[in-house]
């Protein structure tokens, strides 16, 4: 949904509403913290697929079913709740974005 206006991701989201809030919902029995599996890094239950992969997959353009084909273990939903645990984080906390600073690097 690069470069949607407000309106149409509200139609996105009215459109796919039993999707999104059955995944906010069920993301915690998609999403594992083990400290014996990938440093205990937030990974995706029952694999050591982290979800900072998954997220980064999705930022870089790859679309959920590519990510699917590379790391067979996840499914569609497993992307989704990558996705939601990340909606819910950006809830919960506010990450300081300094104007500028990514150009400084």
């Amino acid at each position: 949904m690069e470069n949607a206006r407000p309106g149409k991701i509200r139609r996105f989201v009215a459109k796919n509403w039993p999707w999104y809030y059955q995944t906010m919902n069920d993301y915690r029995d998609r999403i594992a913290v083990n400290p014996n599996v990938c440093h205990g890094k937030v990974c995706i239950k029952g694999t050591r697929v982290m979800v900072s992969v998954v997220l980064d997959n999705l930022a870089a353009g790859v679309s959920a079913e590519e990510i699917v084909a590379s790391y067979p273990p996840l499914t569609i939903d497993d992307v989704r709740a990558a996705v939601a645990y990340a909606a819910d984080l950006a809830r919960e906390r506010v990450i300081p974005i300094v104007p500028g600073a990514a150009s400084a690097v």
